[in-house]
């Protein structure tokens, strides 16, 4: 293997599938039997999810709610997805723990960093909930921060593109996906890899970033392996 610690940041809207809101079970199905797969392999593997298929924080904001509140509520709506990802998890007979920012110990453990590393020594899938426990701030920085306090070998981006393109492939055709690029062109050029503070801490820490496509089978296995299935995100890499 490429990578023998890693972290997989899903955002909500990955769980619905088709479905206008909510959770598809057949997709968090899929994506459970793919992560067995990884664990087989003998990688260790940390989950950051999002929620916004279910309560987009920002969107709230926006519409005139408090923005704190917003956020919060945003964050419970991750510890729902991380349950169920767990479901679907431990019915693939993946042992998994779900570690939340935000104590609910009736349904979840508290986050501790020496807590969630022991998990993943000893091969659990470790699945980060409530965010980083702080308004204001994205499940996409919470990936970021997760995998620096783990010392994660890299950052899993799972996305419904296959890569980072210098414009919206799905309105230009002419749109052209890079291969590499560095932290610094990805900041500059404000490409919408992940949040900026995110992309800083990757940056901080030396922590590559690996963009990609969820929707096609075997691509978290093949992106284990180090086989080029999207956009790589690094300090060494040039923009290409």
């Amino acid at each position: 293997m490429t990578y023998q610690r890693v972290l997989l940041k899903l955002s909500g809207e990955a769980l619905m599938g088709d479905l206008g809101y909510g959770i598809d079970p057949k997709v968090v199905a899929d994506i459970a039997q793919e992560v067995a797969e990884v664990v087989q392999l003998g990688v260790q593997l940390a989950i950051v999810v999002g929620g916004g298929n279910i309560f987009r924080g920002v969107k709230a904001s926006a519409a005139g709610m408090d923005r704190a509140t917003a956020d919060y509520i945003g964050m419970i709506a991750t510890v729902m997805n991380a349950m169920t990802l767990q479901d679907a998890l431990e019915r693939s007979n993946v042992p998994t723990r779900v570690l939340t920012a935000i104590a609910m110990q009736e349904v979840a453990e508290t986050y501790i960093r020496r807590r969630a590393i022991r998990h993943l020594e000893k091969g659990r899938v470790v699945i980060f909930g409530a965010g980083s426990g702080n308004p204001f701030f994205t499940t996409d920085t919470t990936a970021a921060l997760r995998a620096a306090e783990i010392d994660a070998e890299v950052v899993f981006k799972a996305t419904k593109v296959d890569g980072v393109y210098d414009a919206d492939p799905t309105t230009n055709p002419q749109a052209r996906r890079f291969e590499t690029l560095s932290y610094s062109h990805v900041l500059t050029h404000d490409l919408k890899v992940m949040d900026s503070t995110a992309i800083a801490l990757c940056k901080d820490n030396n922590i590559p970033i690996m963009v990609f496509d969820l929707s096609v089978p075997g691509n978290i296995v093949r992106a284990i392996k180090g086989e080029p299935v999207g956009t790589l995100v690094g300090g060494s890499c040039a923009v290409s």
